[in-house]
């Protein structure tokens, strides 16, 4: 029987991630200090006697040599989330994101357990071009919000590292604007902060001129592309962009959820640094290169963004 351990499995994308592994034969085990993450996203499978909830950071895990020596693979989506918190906890982030990391890629390169590590888009900086050799571009240290970026990169090293010196059977996977149910607006993801807004009548609050463009993946896409990537030996040792590739400006964003909801609500615009403060850095375009994706598992995400708002509000659950 299969055995997988899933970081951060009650977090948004985490506990879509184990609904789908619960729906296949084999058991999970979800590590998870619930600093983001909530039991209340594993509710719909608490009871399933194959999930295995382990409320701790991976630092803090009993056995966690133990444990990832009976483990068939494992999806590391553990990580610090948003950019208003990584603002505002950079310290915190930073060591998070590295120690964790660290510990888990050296646990799983001991035994050599595949491990599909969850990065971020945000790597690519202030690149132009998105696709996964391309080069990358990252801001100076004295912008707090580079810092996030430069984590996930160093993870992605010590991973590749890993790969090199241990054999590690490791896939990154760089997670482009993932949105549907569970997820939280409370620290900065501008889907559910519209969704939760546009529902109350309230003002969507739109920084910046609104023209910087984003391309929005469904839940149940990124999790498709995250499945078929770890049963793909091919795309080990490698670096895949998983999203959609529909680009929208955020103030279109903001108009197509006032009308998927039929909201009155009004549309604000708000300078970087009131959101922000002073100094704060966005990037005007970003959509992923997805075709290796597309070439490795035969996949590519493709749900409308109309489809997606209308499943989220269906399903939002506890997204605040």
């Amino acid at each position: 029987m299969s055995h997988v351990i899933v970081t951060g499995g009650a977090g948004f994308i985490g506990s879509h991630l184990v609904e789908r592994l619960l729906a296949m034969p084999g058991r999970v085990s979800v590590i998870d200090d619930l600093s983001t993450g909530q039991t209340a996203n594993l509710s719909a499978i608490a009871g399933d006697s194959r999930l295995t909830l382990i409320s701790r950071k991976i630092s803090e895990c009993p056995d966690l040599d133990g444990l990832i020596q009976t483990a068939t693979s494992i999806f590391h989506l553990a990580a610090t989330v948003g950019v208003e918190y990584v603002l505002q906890h950079t310290s915190a982030s930073l060591q998070n994101n590295l120690r964790e990391s660290d510990i888990l890629i050296a646990a799983a390169a001991r035994h050599r357990v595949p491990l599909l590590l969850a990065s971020s888009s945000e790597v690519y900086g202030k690149s132009e071009s998105f696709s996964e050799d391309d080069e990358l571009v990252i801001g100076p240290p004295t912008v707090s919000r580079w810092s996030y970026a430069c984590s996930k990169l160093m993870v992605e090293f010590l991973a590749l590292a890993a790969a090199r010196e241990s054999g590690l059977p490791v896939i990154i996977a760089r997670l482009f604007n993932t949105v549907g149910p569970r997820q939280t607006g409370r620290y900065g993801m501008v889907l559910p902060r519209f969704m939760k807004a546009a529902l109350a009548g309230q003002p969507l609050r739109v920084f910046g001129d609104g023209r910087q463009s984003r391309c929005f993946c469904w839940v149940g896409d990124t999790v498709e592309a995250l499945l078929r990537l770890q049963q793909t030996p091919d795309a080990r040792g490698g670096i895949v962009n998983v999203g959609s590739t529909n680009p929208i400006s955020i103030l279109d964003l903001a108009n197509l959820v006032k009308t998927r909801v039929n909201s009155p609500s009004q549309i604000q615009l708000v300078p970087y640094d009131q959101a922000y403060g002073p100094g704060f850095e966005d990037l005007p375009h970003r959509c992923p290169d997805v075709s290796k994706l597309a070439r490795l598992t035969g996949f590519k995400p493709s749900t409308s963004l109309a489809e997606i708002i209308d499943r989220t509000r269906i399903g939002a659950g506890s997204s605040e």
